[in-house]
């Protein structure tokens, strides 16, 4: 974009040279009285039109860098969103998980005569 800004000036320049000199006729010794001030009128308006993209290009990078951050921060309350989902799965897999060793590890204590619950037979009723 500066590289087109910069062709711009220079071109707009070299226009406003090229009709300043059109008038000059068959001797080039003897310019017009008035190529100077036709110059720096030139000179002037390439220096506004550079100036006033200049403010286009500097409007429209901040207005570019509001989006990415506005883009930023939903993804950034999606990530935290999805993590926080996440975070809580895992909790639940350990909760569950500790329960299943608890019940298991509660099962393969012996008691207290020595024999372990898991392994005591079921009391048969008599017939």
């Amino acid at each position: 974009m500066t590289r087109q800004l910069l062709g711009l000036a220079v071109s707009s320049v070299f226009a406003v040279l090229g009709s300043a000199a059109a008038p000059m006729g068959a001797r080039a010794e003897d310019p017009p009285a008035d190529v100077a001030a036709n110059v720096s009128a030139g000179a002037k308006a390439v220096g506004t039109t550079v100036k006033h993209d200049a403010k286009v290009v500097a409007q429209a990078a901040k207005e570019g860098a509001q989006q990415v951050a506005e883009t930023a921060k939903e993804v950034a309350h999606e990530v935290a969103v999805a993590t926080k989902q996440g975070a809580q799965g895992v909790a639940a897999a350990a909760k569950h998980g500790a329960e299943k060793t608890k019940a298991a590890v509660k099962a393969d204590k012996p008691d207290k005569d020595g024999g372990k619950q898991a392994s005591k037979p079921d009391k048969q009723p008599a017939q």
